[in-house]
C-alpha cells in the first residue's frame, strides 16, 4: 500500500506562481506515486480577519484552481477541511495534551500578531490564532497520515504534530498515531520580482508576484519590470533579481534556454532585455494552458460541486474511523 501524504493549502485570492512552483506543482507529482490527501483549510483562514463571501468565494476559487493545475479527482483526494468536523473534534482532544509552552514558541504566531497588532491597534489577536498549529497537527493525524510535504519554513508546526502522536501513543498506550515525516522534494525558491531578497507573496504588493491566471500584458509587464541588478552584490556573485529571473526560467520547464542564457552571462555578453524577454516567454507559455484548463473546469461548476462533495465524503470516511478508535481509547462514548 502506498504511503499516505496529507497537505493544506489557505483559500487565498488568487494563487501566484510562487504557490505552483513551490508546492502545488509537487503536489500533483506526488498523486502518481503516494496516496495523497489535500485540503483547502478553510477554518485556518478565519484565524486572521476575514470576510465570510469572500471566504466563500475563495474556496471555491482554490478547489478550481487546484483542478485545473492537475489534481486528478481520479488519483487523490481534494475536499474542503470545514466539511470534515472530525478534524475539529481531533484539535479539542489534541489541545488537552498541548501545553502552552509549545504554542508559544511557535513563530508563525508572533508574525502574523505582529502583522495584526501592526496594522490596526483596534484589532485583537485571536486563541484561533494562537492554537491552529494544534488543528494543523489534527489535520494530519485524522488521517494517520505518514509524510507531509513541507518547506523548512514549516518543520516547526510539523515537528509539533510529531511530538503529539509520541504524547497520545505513550499516554494512551498504544502505537496509534505515525509520527508524520517530513516529505522534502527539491523546489524552487522563487522571490519577489520588485525585491528578490524577499520570498514572493502577495502580502508585498501587486508588484511583487505574477498571479497564476494572470493575463499575458500583466505577467510581461511585471516580468519586464523585474529587479535585476540592485548595485549591492559582491564582485563576481550573481544580483538575486537576476539569479530569481534564471530560477524562474528552469521552473518553467526552460532548463536549456537558462543554460545558453547563462552561458552569455558568464561571458558578460547577456543582455537583460533579452533574459526578461525569455522568462516571460515560458511563463505565458506555461501559464496560458493552464489558464484553458481553468475555463473548462469552472464553466462546469455543478460537476466541480459534486466532485468536491464527493471527495469530502471520501475523506470524512477516513477521519470517521480514526475518531472512532480515539474516542474509545481516551474513554468517551462511541458515535451512534
Amino acid at each position: 500500500m502506498a504511503s499516505r501524504v496529507l497537505s493544506g493549502i489557505q483559500p487565498t485570492a488568487e494563487m501566484h506562481i510562487g504557490n505552483y512552483f513551490g508546492a502545488v506543482r509537487n503536489w500533483v507529482a506526488l498523486q502518481h506515486t503516494h496516496e495523497c490527501i489535500y485540503c483547502v483549510v478553510d477554518l485556518h483562514a478565519i484565524t486572521m480577519p476575514y470576510e465570510p463571501a469572500r471566504l466563500r468565494t475563495n474556496t471555491e476559487r482554490m478547489v478550481i484552481d487546484l483542478l485545473a493545475c492537475g489534481i486528478d479527482p481520479n488519483k487523490a483526494i481534494l475536499f474542503i477541511q470545514s466539511l470534515v468536523p472530525e478534524h475539529t473534534e481531533l484539535c479539542w482532544i489534541l489541545s488537552s495534551l498541548t501545553p502552552i509552552g509549545d504554542l508559544r514558541r511557535m513563530t508563525q504566531f508572533k508574525d502574523k500578531s505582529d502583522v495584526l497588532e501592526g496594522q490596526d491597534s483596534t484589532q485583537f489577536v485571536s486563541a484561533a490564532l494562537f492554537s491552529y498549529p494544534v488543528l494543523q497537527a489534527a489535520d494530519i493525524l485524522v488521517y494517520r497520515a505518514q509524510f507531509v510535504p513541507v518547506g523548512k519554513d514549516q518543520e516547526q508546526h510539523l515537528e509539533l504534530s510529531r511530538e503529539l502522536a509520541r504524547r497520545f501513543n505513550n499516554q494512551f498506550g498504544a502505537d496509534f498515531f505515525p509520527e508524520p515525516a517530513p516529505l522534502f522534494t527539491e523546489t524552487p525558491k522563487v522571490m519577489s520580482l520588485a525585491d528578490p531578497t524577499k520570498k514572493m507573496s502577495k502580502s508585498l504588493g501587486e508588484r511583487h508576484y505574477i498571479g497564476l491566471f494572470d493575463d499575458e500584458q500583466s505577467i510581461r509587464g511585471k516580468v519586464k519590470s523585474a529587479v535585476t541588478d540592485s548595485g549591492e552584490t559582491p564582485e563576481g556573485q550573481m544580483s538575486p533579481g537576476v539569479a530569481n529571473l534564471f530560477e524562474l526560467l528552469k521552473a518553467s520547464g526552460k532548463a536549456d534556454q537558462a543554460s545558453e542564457l547563462l552561458k552569455d552571462y558568464e561571458t558578460a555578453k547577456l543582455q537583460y532585455r533579452v533574459l526578461k524577454e525569455t522568462v516571460a516567454d515560458a511563463i505565458v507559455e506555461l501559464t496560458s494552458k493552464l489558464k484553458a484548463r481553468r475555463q473548462e473546469i469552472a464553466a462546469d461548476s455543478e460537476t466541480v460541486n459534486s466532485q468536491v462533495r464527493e471527495m469530502s465524503d471520501k475523506a470524512r470516511a477516513i477521519a470517521g474511523d480514526t475518531m472512532n478508535e480515539v474516542r474509545r481509547m481516551i474513554g468517551l462514548p462511541p458515535q451512534r
